[in-house]
């Protein structure tokens, strides 16, 4: 498992990491995909559970930390450097194993071949 692409960015969060993000909106480089179900905070195991509601007929997806490039609070949105067709591509999402190492290892796999950059680079 690549342990960088499950934690948040430096800048994402500072020095405050108590900032709960369930139920936030979540927008990616090309607009609205859903809201956070689930968010954790552990240090290279660090994901958002994402509930795409009618964008791809109600399911969730798995993102990593590392995707989250923006957090706004005031809005209640927490921004991805991922397109909606990324996101969509990825590995589908299994309610059962998705806290196993071997789905996020498939996970980590399909979103560790895309460059990090800042928001809405890719």
């Amino acid at each position: 498992m690549q342990p960088e692409l499950w934690n948040y960015r430096d800048d994402v969060y500072g020095q405050d990491r108590t900032l709960d993000v369930a139920g936030y909106h979540v927008e990616a480089t090309d607009g609205k995909i859903g809201s956070i179900d689930e968010a954790t905070y552990e240090v290279g195991e660090s994901y958002l559970v994402v509930d795409t509601g009618p964008w791809i007929f109600g399911k969730k997806v798995l993102l990593p930390a590392s995707t989250v490039t923006h957090i706004d609070p005031q809005e209640k949105k927490v921004y991805v450097a991922r397109t909606k067709q990324e996101i969509k591509d990825a590995p589908e999402f299994d309610e059962s194993s998705f806290r196993e190492p071997a789905y996020r290892d498939r996970v980590g796999e399909y979103y560790g071949r895309f460059p990090f950059g800042g928001p809405g680079t890719l």
